[in-house]
C-alpha cells in the first residue's frame, strides 16, 4: 500500500480523506503544519506527498522548495482558487501536478496514481522484451530502473521530468508540441495547460546542463537534440 503524506492546516480534511484513500489501497498520513511534516517525510516511508499552498509557518510553495533540496518525492499541489500564478510558481519549484480547491476526492486520487505510476520502475512480464536503455552523446537513460546519467553521473529527477525526457528520447530529432506533450504525460482527459510543460522543460534543461539536450522550435514544440550511440 502506498503512503501518501498530506500536509495541510485543515484538521477536519484529513480523516474523511484517509478513509477515502483506503478505497484505493492509499494510506494517508495528516500533518497540520510544515514541521510536523517534515518531521514525518525525514522517517522516510513515503510514497508521495499534497501540500497546501496557504499554512502557518511557511507556505506550501516554501515548503516543496524545503522538499527538493533533499527528496525527489511526488508532490501535488493544492492551489487556492486554481490560481494560474500558484500553478506557475508551485511547477517551477518542483511540484509534480496541481489541483485547486475545492476539488473532488476522486480527482486528487486520479493525480496521485498518475505521478505514483510514473515514478514505479517497470516490472518485467514473462514473454515481453525489457525495454532497451537509450544511449546518446554524454546521456545514458534505463527506462527499466528509470534512472538517467549526465556525463556518468546519476541525475535525480522526478516522475514527470523522467517521462518527458524518455518521451522525447524515443524519438531523437522528432518534435513534439506542447498538446502532445500533455496527452502523453497527463492523459487526454487532463486539463490542458500548456505553460506546465515549458516550466517542467526548464527544470529538465537544468539538471540536464552542461548537455544542450532539448531544441526548442519557437510556436512549435520541443525536440532532442542528442545524437543517439549506436555501439
Amino acid at each position: 500500500m502506498n503512503r501518501i503524506l498530506l500536509i495541510d492546516d485543515d484538521e477536519q480534511l484529513g480523516p474523511p480523506l484517509a478513509a477515502y484513500f483506503q478505497r484505493f489501497e492509499l494510506q494517508l498520513v495528516h500533518a497540520t503544519r510544515p514541521s510536523a511534516g517534515l518531521a514525518q517525510l525525514h522517517t522516510g516511508g513515503f510514497d508521495a506527498a499534497i501540500l497546501d499552498v496557504m499554512l502557518p509557518e511557511m507556505d506550501g510553495f516554501e515548503l516543496c522548495r524545503s522538499i527538493r533540496k533533499v527528496s525527489d518525492i511526488p508532490i501535488v499541489m493544492l492551489t487556492a482558487r486554481g490560481d494560474v500564478m500558484d500553478r506557475v510558481v508551485g511547477l517551477e519549484l518542483g511540484a509534480d501536478d496541481y489541483l485547486p480547491k475545492p476539488f473532488e476526492p476522486r480527482e486528487l486520487v486520479a493525480r496521485l496514481q498518475t505521478v505514483l505510476r510514473r515514478r514505479k520502475p517497470a516490472q518485467p512480464v514473462a514473454g515481453h522484451v525489457v525495454a532497451a536503455e537509450l544511449r546518446f552523446d554524454g546521456l545514458h537513460i534505463d527506462p527499466t530502473r528509470r534512472s538517467v546519467a549526465r556525463l556518468g553521473t546519476e541525475v535525480e529527477l522526478t516522475g514527470t521530468e523522467f517521462e518527458l525526457l524518455l518521451l522525447l528520447a524515443r524519438e531523437p530529432g522528432k518534435v513534439f508540441s506542447r498538446d502532445d506533450i500533455l496527452n502523453q504525460l497527463r492523459g487526454h482527459e487532463a486539463e490542458l495547460y500548456t505553460r506546465a510543460v515549458d516550466i517542467v522543460v526548464s527544470r529538465l534543461r537544468r539538471k540536464l546542463e552542461p548537455l544542450d539536450c532539448i531544441k526548442t522550435l519557437r510556436n512549435v514544440g520541443y525536440s532532442l537534440a542528442l545524437r543517439p550511440v549506436t555501439s
